[in-house]
């Protein structure tokens, strides 16, 4: 993207409207379905387990957006990298916030909420085609998605989703109860790992160009204008989204009576609109979560296509339609498969896109400081390799012995972080010595 010294500012209206996009493209199935699983769950240990989930769901996707916009664009994040490396990477991310993961949860939950509670039998392989063309088709113009869904689409979803948390806390359905699993031990590791699985810290990579693409299109050029608009559009999506979250959550809490036999989020959410509203409740919730994830797809179809065809010379229509149809075929597998197979891959990706993200911050703010990218990479893959074995419960019990007591912040899963932050700070220093700045600067 190429720079002007133009100064114009983004109006307060440009930036509310990217700000609701922006609330809306992350708005999709991981964001409805974890946090009133997590408030079931979590019972009387809500606001502990959600203080660890606001955490990555939130807070890391803002910080992900801000330093996007202060780097300019998102293949900034690992040019320093070897080529292997940085191609490894985004195509590993494009596929699993896309066509792998991402995208069929998105289908399923549209239908598990959207459909579902209102037929009988299985419709899930035509929904699946009929939502993967409007997908298709919204594709094909950003512009439109923007004001589409800045404001129209997204006004409806808060209004929709406050309507349900002030009818929570007038009259539940129920009282927080004592909570179960990992939430009885450890809520704020718990809540953590939940964080993880929504996708956004990844999603905030992907979608990062979408948002910089809106802000360009207002006319706004200058590197420094784009940086500070895009803190005020983080900003403005964290209050929207903690919000929403705090909301799904202590839903998810006070749903105790209503949940036997749940098997996901989407579900209490439905039933809990259904006991508060009835069947036109309902209804409009369908509609909105459709949307909601709707939105979502056609986000990463758009950033898998240009990725795709601007890094592999393909023809950016090929690559929609290649990124649909994957989509839909793997969303007929269901949505406990989905979320189950995911798994592994969004522990191990999720710290090595924070990890860049952090060395980009260093190396943006202090030039002559350059960490290098392929050190913290390399050893972010190693360490969160291993954050994910143990949650996945696939350590051995000598060896998890081992790591308990020898690796910093393994208990809670993040045994990566200080293995990251010392080769960020290594590499700094190493900069500082005669004879090594530039040298460290090639070698990134």
């Amino acid at each position: 993207m190429a720079y002007t010294t133009s100064n114009k500012a983004l109006s307060l209206k440009d930036t509310v409207v990217i700000s609701l996009m922006t609330f809306a493209l992350f708005l999709g199935a991981g964001n409805v379905i974890f946090p009133p699983a997590l408030g079931l769950e979590a019972g009387t240990s809500l606001l502990p387990a959600m203080s660890g989930f606001l955490f990555t769901a939130v807070g890391l996707p803002a910080f992900a957006l801000i330093v996007l916009g202060m780097v300019g664009q998102a293949s900034r994040l690992t040019s320093p990298l070897a080529t292997l490396l940085g191609r490894g990477f985004w195509i590993a991310l494009f596929i699993a916030i896309g066509p792998a993961f991402a995208m069929p949860r998105a289908v399923t939950v549209a239908y598990e909420m959207g459909l579902r509670p209102f037929v009988q039998g299985d419709y899930l392989l035509p929904f699946a085609v009929v939502f993967s063309l409007v997908t298709l088709l919204l594709a094909y113009n950003s512009q439109k998605l923007v004001d589409w869904i800045g404001k129209i689409m997204t006004p409806a979803m808060i209004i929709m989703l406050a309507a349900i948390a002030v009818a929570a806390l007038i009259a539940p359905l129920g009282r927080p109860v004592a909570p179960g699993g990992q939430y009885a031990i450890k809520p704020v590791t718990e809540g953590i790992m939940q964080g993880y699985m929504t996708m956004d810290a990844l999603a905030a990579v992907g979608f990062g160009w979408v948002i910089i693409q809106a802000i360009s299109s207002k006319g706004v050029t200058s590197s420094a204008q784009i940086a500070r608009s895009t803190v005020h559009i983080a900003l403005i999506y964290s209050v929207l989204m903690g919000g929403c979250y705090l909301a799904l959550g202590y839903v998810g809490a006070t749903a105790s009576t209503i949940t036997q036999g749940v098997t996901n989020g989407g579900e209490i959410l439905s039933l809990y609109v259904y006991e508060i509203f009835g069947g036109a409740g309902q209804l409009l919730l369908a509609a909105i979560i459709i949307l909601a994830c709707l939105s979502t797809t056609v986000g990463l179809t758009q950033a898998n296509a240009e990725y795709f065809s601007s890094t592999f010379r393909a023809n950016r229509n090929y690559i929609s339609y290649a990124v649909v149809i994957v989509t839909c075929i793997i969303a007929n597998f269901g949505l406990e498969q989905i979320i189950t197979v995911s798994l592994p891959a969004i522990l191990i990706l999720c710290p090595v896109a924070l990890a860049l993200v952090l060395a980009s911050f260093v190396s943006h703010h202090f030039p002559r400081v350059k960490p290098s990218h392929n050190v913290v990479m390399i050893l972010t893959l190693i360490f969160g390799a291993i954050d994910a074995m143990s949650i996945m419960g696939a350590i051995p019990a000598s060896l998890d012995a081992t790591f308990t007591a020898s690796l910093p912040l393994y208990t809670v899963h993040t045994s990566w972080l200080i293995p990251c932050l010392t080769g960020i700070a290594v590499q700094s220093l190493m900069s500082f010595l005669p004879g090594k700045a530039a040298r460290t600067s090639e070698a990134t």
